[in-house]
């Protein structure tokens, strides 16, 4: 039986597709991007989070933990997380949800299950939305779901970096109606140092779902000083102006949520500024020049 790693479900989501959807993050990306507000995304395995605010310091999780990775050091509770093994036990007997398992593995059933509860609300342009982490990252899983959500007559849209081999967007994009694409730099090698990868695959891959027809919504991510220069707006712009079925581009401010995920993880992450209002501005305004629509947010 196919199943895959999810680590959240969002339910009643309107920013991640046409009308009102169901969001469904895969776990797992290849790229390692500073900015990104999903963090707890990133790794393919299952992981701890810690909210240290929620914590009564009752030292339960320290007496039940299995692996004698979580100690009691001045009153405070403190775990070594090179010690823990993600067993969850923890998680389970903690009575104020201050630790989280965050990775869920779904059988292809089970997950459709769960997005059909939110059906009725769906309309005639609501759907499931497959975002992550990298949702082509589990690519038999992925379009296992996608072909189930088909056959039931419910629109699907895929949130994507785009990086992934062409085989696996060839086959599952028979049963995508809607591609949410990322373009985040596109100077190579810069795109190289922000994200761990090149963007190269990032640009066939487009260039690919644009010479099958599919419909496709460019997301942009501003982040001040990486990709926001008028120069980087431009060539981006340029790019997809020759790609004739692309008609939006929605712009996507940072905005930080994601540093305090990281640090429940117990991971370092990097601060960036929050785009400005004359920023935003200047950019809407330079893509907008190329006849694009422009959207803040989804």
């Amino acid at each position: 039986m196919t199943d895959g790693l999810v680590f959240d479900v969002k339910r009643y989501a309107i920013h991640d597709g046409p009308g009102i959807r169901t969001t469904v993050f895969f776990k797992g990306c290849p790229l390692s991007c500073p900015w990104c507000h999903n963090p707890e995304g990133r790794l393919f395995d299952r992981e701890l989070m810690v909210w240290p605010d929620r914590c009564i310091e009752c030292q339960i999780c320290a007496s039940v933990c299995p692996n004698s990775s979580i100690s009691v050091l001045d009153n405070s509770i403190v775990t070594e997380r090179d010690k823990c093994e993600v067993c969850g036990v923890c998680a389970e007997k903690c009575p104020a949800s201050a630790r989280e398992i965050v990775g869920k593995r779904f059988s292809v059933d089970e997950l459709m299950q769960e997005v059909e509860k939110d059906r009725p609300f769906y309309d005639k342009n609501g759907g499931i939305t497959v975002s992550g982490g990298e949702p082509l990252s589990q690519p038999v899983f992925l379009h296992a779901l996608l072909r189930k959500c088909k056959r039931k007559g419910i629109h699907t849209t895929v949130d994507t970096s785009g990086y992934a081999d062409r085989r696996i967007l060839i086959k599952i994009s028979k049963n995508v109606d809607l591609f949410l694409y990322d373009l985040k730099v596109m100077d190579s090698k810069k795109h190289e140092l922000y994200t761990g990868v090149s963007n190269r695959r990032i640009f066939e891959n487009l260039e690919l779902l644009h010479t099958l027809g599919k419909n496709i919504i460019i997301r942009f991510p501003l982040i001040p000083h990486v990709n926001s220069s008028k120069a980087n707006i431009s060539a981006m712009c340029e790019f997809i102006s020759r790609l004739r079925n692309i008609e939006e581009i929605d712009v996507l401010p940072y905005h930080g949520l994601g540093v305090e995920k990281a640090r429940r993880l117990g991971k370092e992450a990097k601060i960036f500024a929050k785009p400005t209002a004359e920023m935003l501005g200047q950019s809407l305004r330079s893509i907008r020049s190329f006849g694009f629509i422009v959207k803040t947010g989804g």
